[in-house]
């Protein structure tokens, strides 16, 4: 049985709110979910999980019905799905009465379930948060029925506020496959056997790295599995180093050529490091300009070399300013004292 793992797609979130991309970003995110429903079908898989948090907000009826054309224009493949804790099967929601597609299984219980697909001689169980927070150990007692199918555990949490999971429990508990969701970076728990895929796109910036989804093949009770890159963009923190050369336009041209070499899709904050000409102070908001920048950081500092200073302006005021911190340790408060004077004094 050939399958894939998802989670954290967050439809309806609105990723860096204030940039002039988020409705792009926006969009994004259902594209790149869409396409992943896609490469089931060009990769022939049998059996799509997706971990929960499918929508970032518990969903309304125009966002199940989308999402429920996706999945059911693929009648030949299976689909498994939770609620987490984004998308909570609230008493109420959306997700109560909505009809899916026949090849559509929605766990929308908050007691476990089992679905059985006996075309792929597989079963997957689990349940769907009814609120946003569950703090007991929901999973450590669950178990799979003894009978010769594969066994999948589809699950949704993993720190103190949502279903703090055990990884000795888990590799205890008889599931074949443990697909994990909600940690955004992909994750190893049980090596083959209970893995986290990460948030399909990353949706804030303190998920770098690539996103995607995990594609498997089971070979009786074990599991081959690997990571897919399908995310458009990653987050990356990116240093660019100063000179004493360089002026307000060249580092922002720096910066430039460093988010070229990067990737231009990419969205970024960037920190200026090194040292700088003490009469130079980079303008933040035309460095922003020079890509998809969410911030920038100067921390750079200027080039004062001391003994120069002290014998260029000896007897005047940058000299004697010197001069009565010449007792300053380094590293100390004083030290810093004279740099950030310098600095004033300079420009």
């Amino acid at each position: 049985m050939k399958f894939i793992h998802m989670a954290d797609v967050h439809l309806g979130c609105e990723p860096d709110g204030r940039s002039e991309w988020a409705q792009e970003r926006k969009r994004e995110l259902w594209e790149t979910f869409r396409d992943s429903i896609a490469d089931a079908k060009g990769k022939k898989a049998d059996l799509v999980l997706i971990a929960g948090d499918l929508f970032h907000r518990t969903p309304e009826l125009s966002q199940l019905r989308e999402v429920n054309y996706l999945l059911g224009s693929y009648p030949e493949i299976c689909f498994a799905l939770i609620a987490g804790n984004h998308d909570c099967c609230s008493p109420g929601s959306a997700w109560e009465d909505f009809d899916f597609a026949p090849n559509v299984a929605f766990l929308g219980s908050r007691a476990v379930e089992c679905i059985r697909f006996p075309a792929l001689s597989c079963e997957v169980y689990g349940f769907s948060y009814d609120r946003s927070q569950i703090t007991q150990n929901v999973y450590d007692s669950l178990h799979p029925s003894e009978n010769d199918c594969f066994h999948i555990l589809l699950a949704h949490g993993g720190d103190r506020d949502h279903i703090p999971i055990d990884p000795r429990r888990l590799a205890l508990s008889g599931f074949d496959y443990i697909a994990l969701g909600h940690i955004h970076k992909p994750t190893v728990m049980l090596p083959g056997r209970a893995l986290y895929p990460g948030a399909l796109s990353p949706i804030d910036a303190g998920d770098e790295g690539p996103h995607g989804y995990l594609e498997g093949e089971t070979h009786g009770t074990s599991v081959q599995v690997h990571f897919v890159k399908k995310a458009l963009r990653e987050y990356v923190s990116l240093a660019v180093d100063a000179d004493e050369s360089d002026t307000v336009f060249s580092m922002r041209d720096k910066v430039q050529a460093a988010i070229t070499r990067r990737g231009k899709e990419n969205i970024y904050k960037i920190v200026i490091r090194g040292q700088r000409h003490p009469a130079v102070q980079f303008d933040t908001e035309l460095i922003r300009s020079a890509g998809m920048i969410l911030d920038v950081k100067d921390e750079s500092v200027p080039a004062l070399h001391i003994e120069q200073l002290k014998e260029r302006y000896r007897g005047q005021l940058i000299g004697r300013y010197i001069e009565s911190f010449e007792a300053a340790a380094p590293g100390s408060v004083e030290e810093k004292a004279l740099q950030i004077g310098l600095e004033a004094l300079l420009s």
